[in-house]
């Protein structure tokens, strides 16, 4: 068996794009991977057009030699752009060798561990509070809009979400300096009126769904530990699932662990199991996000065997589209050590029509997928119909 073609797919996601890979072999074995990246998503695209010639010709299946191959050929990257595009690639091996033996990934990984994984409700607030007029969800004007949100994550059965910082209004807006640009917005402090907002909102969530409802607040890279230590001091009487922080010093995450009871998490924007070791070293957190379109799903599968090893749980992160949900849940099937999977349920109307099976959620469960390689795949062609911002996808 050898790789015919490779093609990369920019797709409208609505506010984000996704990144699909599509990899054909002589044997007619067809293989698909996911390598979404909102920021830069051409050069994610990019670097997968530049791994062509290292890969056309070979032998797919051997898809950890196909994984040194692309490092070696990105110069040693230990991270980032190019990461993200080889990940893309792995992952679309990694469903081709399952197909080709007719069995799924969590087979050829020596699952299953669990026939189903918990869900959480992610961007709970955030995706209609910014994009409501794609979603057609009711606007979020008030604190009482927030409470009927939080009633709708109970009446639909999900036993846990996950918000970002926002802010209802006319229109509801959300805090995100840290992605942002431009003077003003770098030095990530938070003041006594912002973070009355934050406990309002959380209070809010919390009255709403009860007490048996898990929440977690997602506070991204958008403060720094001060500010970190004093939001999560305010919001300990609401027994969060885990405030969520993204740091890339390990010692800071540890110290805003050691001021509070809240548990943390982290790890998103980690890569391999080079990146986690520190944190894992320091148990820096409780928990430990990893994200498979940006790690692969091999080099995810180590970073949480390596997190067994020093009794840590992970989760997977999953702001993506519904293929990454079938390999978020392949790797939750493959190891002990899950604390929860991350799902978005506000997304575009198209997210069901480009995959050919959807997530099996009910009860806040997402079934394990048993059919070969991921247990669906993408209707290529429905992909190419919505190319990202009108431009031509990467084929």
């Amino acid at each position: 068996m050898k790789i015919s073609s490779i093609e990369c797919a920019v797709m409208d996601a609505g506010w984000r794009p996704w990144i699909f890979v599509k990899i054909e072999t002589d044997t007619g074995v067809t293989g698909y991977g996911e390598c979404s990246d909102g920021k830069n998503p051409w050069g994610v695209a990019g670097t997968v057009e530049d791994m062509k010639p290292l890969l056309l010709g070979t032998d797919p299946r051997a898809y950890e030699m196909r994984f040194w191959d692309m490092i070696r050929g990105s110069r040693q990257s230990p991270g980032g752009i190019a990461a993200k595009g080889i990940a893309g690639i792995e992952c679309a091996l990694v469903d081709i060798k399952a197909r080709e033996l007719g069995i799924s990934v969590v087979e050829l990984f020596g699952g299953p561990t669990r026939e189903e994984v918990r869900v959480y409700w992610s961007h709970c607030s955030t995706s209609r509070a910014l994009h409501r007029e794609l979603l057609g969800t009711p606007p979020l004007r008030t604190m009482e809009d927030i409470a009927a949100l939080g009633r709708e994550v109970v009446e639909r059965g999900y036993t846990a979400l996950k918000t970002n910082i926002v802010i209802p209004g006319d229109p509801a807006t959300a805090y995100f300096p840290g992605f942002g640009s431009g003077p003003g917005g770098t030095d990530q402090t938070a003041d006594s009126r912002l973070i009355g907002q934050i406990e309002s909102l959380v209070a809010t969530f919390r009255e709403a769904v009860g007490p048996h409802v898990d929440i977690c607040l997602d506070l991204n890279f958008n403060f720094k530990t001060e500010a970190c230590i004093r939001i999560a001091r305010e919001l300990e009487p609401y027994d969060l699932m885990w405030l969520e922080i993204d740091m890339y010093d390990p010692r800071a995450i540890r110290d805003i662990k050691e001021s509070t009871g809240i548990p943390i998490c982290t790890g998103e924007n980690l890569y391999y199991m080079r990146d986690f070791l520190p944190y894992f070293e320091l148990h820096a957190a409780d928990v430990f996000m990893v994200d498979i379109p940006w790690n692969g799903f091999s080099q995810a599968k180590k970073v949480a065997d390596l997190a067994e090893v020093y009794q840590l749980n992970v989760a997977p992160h999953n702001y993506y589209s519904h293929l990454s949900s079938f390999m978020g849940a392949s790797l939750c099937a493959v190891v002990p050590n899950v604390h929860i999977m991350e799902i978005d349920v506000d997304d575009v109307p198209w997210k069901e029509e480009i995959v050919t099976q959807v997530p099996e959620v009910e009860q806040g469960m997402m079934r394990v997928p048993t059919a070969p390689g991921w247990g669906t795949e993408l209707n290529w062609q429905e992909v190419l119909k919505h190319p990202w911002r009108d431009k031509k996808s990467y084929l």
